[in-house]
């Protein structure tokens, strides 16, 4: 699980720093140059599209998404336990039709590209259908964790608790 979860960082790592650079890139031959450079519009916005999911896959299993703490902080540890296990269930109720639309999406897509360099539009589509493949996986991981009482396996929280990490999310 340490080698998916780090394959999910470097991957939302580095379609981040391509979105930088490839602004960046533009920013700089429209100044320096006179012209911007082809797809860079297409070319963000997939790249984007690309980390939104895998940073969705990476909030899942972190439990850092927006939470409300009114029900956490009421309940013991038990109580924590089932409330992590229930929203992570619903967070894979949820994440895994969206996978599934996704790849729909993927297989639909034709031959469209982007329209200057003509790069086809099912290479990012795909990436961004794996990002939330991994979401729906990293969600009922964590479900079965919480259930199961066992701890993360997750370096970045030191080993601690699913519900003691999460704090309800």
């Amino acid at each position: 699980m340490k080698r998916l979860l780090s394959l999910a960082e470097t991957v939302a790592a580095v379609f981040l720093l391509l979105i930088a650079l490839l602004t960046a890139a533009n920013v700089a031959s429209r100044e320096l140059f006179g012209f911007t450079l082809p797809d860079w519009f297409d070319g963000s916005r997939m790249l984007l599209g690309i980390a939104l999911f895998w940073g969705i896959a990476l909030a899942t299993w972190h439990g850092s998404h927006i939470c409300v703490d009114l029900v956490w902080e009421q309940l013991g540890p038990r109580g924590r336990r089932w409330l992590g296990a229930l929203v992570a269930v619903l967070c894979a109720a949820y994440f895994a039709p969206m996978a599934w639309m996704v790849w729909v999406k993927v297989g639909g897509l034709g031959g469209q590209a982007t329209s200057d360099l003509r790069l086809p539009l099912s290479w990012f589509q795909t990436a961004a259908a794996a990002g939330a493949t991994a979401a729906a996986v990293f969600a009922l991981w964590r479900a079965l964790v919480a259930l199961t009482g066992r701890k993360l396996e997750d370096s970045a929280a030191g080993g601690s608790e699913l519900t003691e990490a999460s704090h309800g999310s």
